[in-house]
């Protein structure tokens, strides 16, 4: 299943709707962050795993395969759906586990159709933050990113009312220009600082021909949110570790860049639990 019919199948929400920093540096998040030495002695805890990498296993055993996710090590989640599990007991889950899942992709249908819902199932699991994952193919166009710019806009108001965050998740097709303007600069140029963040996912932007760091440094501040996903030589998607982007470059400037919680994914794994304890592994041991 990709990501556009999976989000497709899970748009209507409702009530039944369907990771700090990380770093041992890390900043508190009451207070401005500063920046730390970046000397090699820095490294990652609280691991996150986006659960769109596992959607097959969740679909088959969904309490299972959150108890594997939490023997391998993650201590963060973001969700992509809830598979029809009731919100209070995906919490009663996590609380067992030890988990917490500061972030949840929703499809911007449910996001238009019914937020309350949304936002009261997030409360309930324990979202710090709405993640809106993908604009449909027919929308993207210059008018409509800017249309969905003022939308988002609205809709962070509304998480802000209730102590949450909205965030954008990219993929490759914002950073191809239509019309003479690039869309991810369109969402970026056309929101509010403070009620519209964006999740950068590492991958999408490499594929896209742009740099991450570079939007950090123009951008400070904007992007709390991290899939840290890798890239193979033939620029497919693979597991953490085993590609070319240098996730080390890349957390040395997480201050700059806001980072509160980060998500390892690959979208499609044959391997999928094999995957994810590389992509833990290789990131546990990481150091910058």
């Amino acid at each position: 299943m990709n990501r556009r019919t999976f989000l497709h199948a899970t748009a209507g929400l409702g009530g039944a709707l369907l990771a700090g920093v990380g770093c041992t540096d890390g900043p508190d998040q009451s207070s401005e962050p500063t920046t730390p030495p970046n000397d090699g002695s820095n490294s990652l805890s609280s691991i996150g795993l986006q659960l769109f990498t596992l959607v097959s296993p969740m679909e088959e055993d969904f309490e299972g395969t959150l108890r594997r996710v939490a023997e391998v090590g993650y201590k963060e989640l973001e969700f992509a759906g809830y598979f029809g599990r009731d919100p209070d007991a995906i919490r009663a889950l996590l609380d067992e586990l030890q988990l917490t899942a500061p972030a949840t992709h929703v499809p911007i249908e449910a996001l238009r159709s019914d937020l309350a819902g949304v936002l009261e199932a997030a409360e309930t699991i324990g979202h710090r933050y709405i993640v809106c994952p993908w604009i449909s193919e027919e929308e993207r166009t210059s008018t409509k990113y800017l249309e969905n710019a003022h939308f988002f806009t609205e809709v962070g108001a509304a998480c802000k009312e209730q102590g949450m965050q909205f965030a954008y998740h990219n993929h490759d097709f914002e950073f191809f220009e239509i019309d003479g303007h690039m869309p991810f600069n369109i969402l970026l140029d056309n929101t509010d600082d403070e009620l519209v963040a964006f999740e950068m996912d590492l991958y999408w932007i490499a594929k896209g021909g742009q740099d991450a760091l570079q939007y950090f440094a123009q951008r400070p501040g904007r992007f709390p949110l991290w899939h840290v996903k890798d890239m193979a030589p033939d620029e497919s998607i693979t597991t953490v570790g085993e590609g070319t982007i240098d996730f080390a470059s890349i957390f040395k400037e997480r201050a700059t860049a806001g980072l509160q919680h980060y998500f390892v994914e690959h979208d499609r794994p044959e391997d999928p639990f094999g995957t994810i304890t590389r992509g833990f592994e290789h990131l546990a041991a990481l150091t910058f």
